[in-house]
């Protein structure tokens, strides 16, 4: 099986930390060139100088905030008005803050909404006219296990990530007979900045330690362990590569188990 991805181009969103870092990173190593996009210049150009070259990639980066989607949509038209055609594209951006849905502002919805589902679909009409030009291309969107089994205490997350799946599960009959194929990976408990901050915020409310309740979340883990952003970003590149190219409309849960349900 080859998961060569030489002269392959993709996009890289939420790319300067955790899992989106852990993916540009991987897909670089396979031989991609990388756009990373994020909204901290300083980081982008840390990562950007971090990324494989062995294989005479070329890396860019577009500083783009997803609170701000006419801007992103902007950006990302000019860079490819001047650059070459994406072959892939990796929708990944930071949760909203946890809570209860009952208690979120209809803000909180709002945000969450425009920075995942309006920035991915900024994202995807951007890309597809060159991956239909070429016959292929690969979508791929970072989500969580709640698409499949809401997560208690994530209520606009919840709600905001089960959009998004139905957003992907249309594309991909769409997109389908133009060789484009559409999935969602659906990380688990992962070891990143945003986890350990949930964590943290829960042992705070029950008034626990964080050790404790990172025991407790490990102990409903049959892998008895958080995965690391590494092992997120190879069931990505497994998606991104041409011996994925007849999975397409799935969700994946990256989870070591946790999930109950099918």
């Amino acid at each position: 099986m080859d998961i060569n991805l030489k002269s392959k181009t993709a996009f890289v969103c939420g790319s300067t930390q955790g899992i989106g870092k852990a993916i540009a990173i991987e897909l670089a190593e396979l031989g991609a060139n990388v756009i990373l996009l994020a909204r901290n210049r300083q980081k982008l150009q840390e990562i950007k100088s971090e990324l494989d070259t062995s294989q005479g990639q070329e890396h860019h980066y577009i500083k783009a905030d997803f609170n701000l989607p006419n801007e992103l949509s902007v950006k990302v038209e000019e860079y490819l008005e001047e650059h070459t055609a994406v072959d892939i594209l990796i929708n990944n951006t930071g949760g909203p803050d946890a809570g209860l849905a009952i208690d979120a502002s209809p803000k909180a919805f709002t945000t969450a909404f425009a920075n995942h589902l309006i920035c991915n679909q900024i994202l995807v009409q951007a890309v597809i006219p060159s991956m239909k030009e070429s016959g292929t291309g690969r979508i791929i969107n970072i989500i969580s296990t709640s698409v499949k089994e809401p997560i208690q205490g994530l209520g606009v997350s919840n709600t905001i990530r089960g959009a998004v799946a139905s957003w992907a599960k249309t594309l991909s009959t769409e997109l389908g007979e133009f060789g484009i194929t559409v999935n969602n990976v659906l990380p688990g408990f992962t070891d990143t900045a945003r986890l350990q901050a949930l964590l943290e915020n829960k042992a705070k409310k029950t008034n626990a330690s964080v050790d404790d309740i990172i025991a407790q979340s490990k102990a409903k883990i049959p892998a008895g362990r958080f995965a690391t952003p590494e092992e997120i970003a190879y069931a990505v590149a497994f998606l991104a590569s041409d011996a994925a190219s007849y999975i397409n409309g799935i969700n994946l849960p990256v989870d070591g188990g946790r999930l109950n349900c099918l």
